[in-house]
């Protein structure tokens, strides 16, 4: 046996949502490097209001990465981490840890397995209630990847509190929630690709006795999951990127983010940052649903013993 035993006991609901927030900020600690060099690759190319000149050129993920270590130091690579460890103590606990009690409402009573649709509808509505509700630590994340790419004097935010203030006083309350609708799409895209192909995949593993309930099956079924959500979800993910690190006035609203996309990189620039998207979500899947399962596991109470 790799890894603690399952429990004897089934994890309660709150020990789900804990555990997957830890499990999510064990994978962002991991992973950050990958998602801010995704960040810049994404946004690259894009036309700013006001255009500068003199901007940095990113190549390829090691590429980006050896750049920012060299222009901006290797702080740069962790630049907004603690607006993304708010939000995954926030965003994951919902829509991870509570995906098993809402696909629970979904499965019709008396029924001997949860069905596909069930999962899917469950994936999609743990994902936009998690949107919901940490969108604003996920605008000032982004932000805070893209701000130290600009030029010198140009930073927009001097800490993670000053930008939910300045957000909140340049673009009104509603900036800390822009780009809410294709995050949404986003997340629904990405919840399915993950928790509901990481369901299935672990479940036909065990049902078909090619391997046991441990860390190896972990392993496989969160890297074919990292790799359908981040198939599906890059093109709402550039655009979910593009939109809330714009300025005011630069996109009217999403369409005219995607047209503006679409004018000027065609349809490649949907998959702009498409490796290091990969390796980010291949990753960050592998260790969060490793940390998710072992968590549980440690977390779970154990069977009172028998009088």
């Amino acid at each position: 046996m790799v890894g603690l035993k399952p429990p004897e006991v089934p994890p309660t609901a709150a020990v789900k949502f804990i555990s997957a927030g830890t499990a999510a900020c064990i994978a962002d600690l991991c992973t950050f490097p990958l998602d801010t060099a995704k960040v810049r690759l994404q946004i690259q190319g894009e036309v700013r209001i006001p255009r500068s000149s003199g901007t940095v050129e990113y190549r390829g993920v090691l590429g980006t990465l050896s750049t920012m270590v060299r222009t901006e130091g290797p702080r740069s690579l962790y630049s907004g981490l603690a607006a993304g460890l708010q939000r995954q103590m926030s965003f994951a606990s919902i829509r991870i840890g509570l995906y098993d009690s809402v696909k629970q409402l979904y499965t019709p009573k008396g029924a001997e397995s949860t069905g596909l649709a069930a999962r899917v509808l469950a994936g999609c509505t743990t994902g936009a209630v998690a949107v919901t509700c940490a969108q604003p630590t996920d605008v000032v994340k982004v932000r805070f990847q893209a701000n130290v790419a600009l030029p010198d004097g140009a930073r927009r935010y001097s800490g993670t509190v000053d930008a939910y203030r300045t957000i909140a006083r340049e673009e009104g309350v509603r900036g800390l929630w822009k780009g809410t609708l294709p995050n949404i799409a986003r997340n629904a895209i990405v919840n399915c690709g993950e928790l509901v192909t990481y369901d299935l995949i672990k479940d036909a593993l065990l049902r078909a006795q090619l391997m046991t309930d441990n860390v190896p099956c972990h392993f496989v079924a969160a890297f074919g999951a990292g790799f359908c959500a981040t198939v599906v979800a890059s093109p709402v993910d550039v655009v979910k990127t593009r939109y809330m690190n714009a300025g005011p006035g630069q996109y009217r609203n999403v369409l005219s983010c995607v047209l503006a996309l679409l004018m000027q990189d065609g349809l490649a620039g949907f998959y702009k940052g498409f490796v290091p998207s990969f390796l980010r979500l291949g990753s960050w899947n592998v260790v969060m649903f490793i940390s998710y399962e072992q968590l549980q596991r440690a977390m779970a109470p154990a069977r009172p013993a028998r009088s």
